[in-house]
């Protein structure tokens, strides 16, 4: 029996064995509507999906015979092609975003990092906090120690430390990562630090700030 040229141009890295690709000598076959044919000649099962003007596709390889379903292979290709793209949209993808920061880092500079750090945090993303050494700022590495601390303080509402801080060369790095549940979606208002909520002692971040004296529990006597 001859079969029409389309029926071998099905690239061989395709997912499903198609048409002539298909090599067993029965299958189970279901109909372009739906309908249950039954097991089926794998030639006869070509000659039926050909007249109807589609491919024979086999969907379950392993069953016994497999299963081949007669279809529009192209058409569902498309869908299937569709239907991971909307998949992909859904996807989050978090970014790793660096921000730098110099040992003495004046306090306007600072708020205006520390906002956009806290703004890429609440969209899901991880903030690599970089402190800059110039000359000698090398030997006393406890300065950026304390801007790295003071940027822990100002995000703990939202953040959690993820990686501490090492010595990279000339820069100090620290990974910070938003907490869990404080994602929000996006076009929401950031909320500002201080309307945040303060941490929970076991939220507490590896890398802590002084606990204001309020926030310490009154002694009894």
């Amino acid at each position: 029996m001859n079969i029409s040229k389309p029926f071998d141009r099905t690239p061989a890295q395709d997912q499903y064995r198609v048409n002539r690709r298909i090599r067993v000598p029965e299958v189970r076959v279901i109909g372009a509507d739906g309908a249950q044919l039954g097991v089926l000649r794998t030639e006869e099962a070509l000659r039926i999906a050909e007249e109807g003007g589609h491919d024979l596709v086999e969907v379950s390889p392993k069953a016994m015979p497999p299963v081949c379903k007669i279809m529009d292979y192209g058409k569902f290709k498309y869908e299937n092609s569709k239907k991971t793209k909307e998949a992909r949209k859904h996807q989050s993808t978090v970014i790793l975003k660096e921000v730098k920061f110099r040992p003495k880092t004046d306090d306007h500079d600072f708020d205006f990092k520390v906002k956009h750090i806290r703004r890429f945090l609440l969209e899901g993303n991880k903030a690599k906090l970089a402190v800059i050494f110039r000359g000698r700022e090398i030997v006393h590495p406890e300065t950026g120690q304390d801007v790295l601390k003071r940027v822990v303080a100002a995000t703990s509402d939202i953040a959690q430390v993820e990686q501490m801080p090492m010595m990279e060369g000339r820069r100090m790095l620290m990974i910070i990562a938003p907490r869990a549940g404080v994602i929000r979606p996006a076009g929401a208002p950031s909320p500002q630090p201080s309307q945040a909520p303060a941490p929970s002692p076991q939220q507490s971040a590896p890398v802590p700030a002084p606990q204001p004296v309020s926030a310490k529990p009154p002694t009894t006597k």
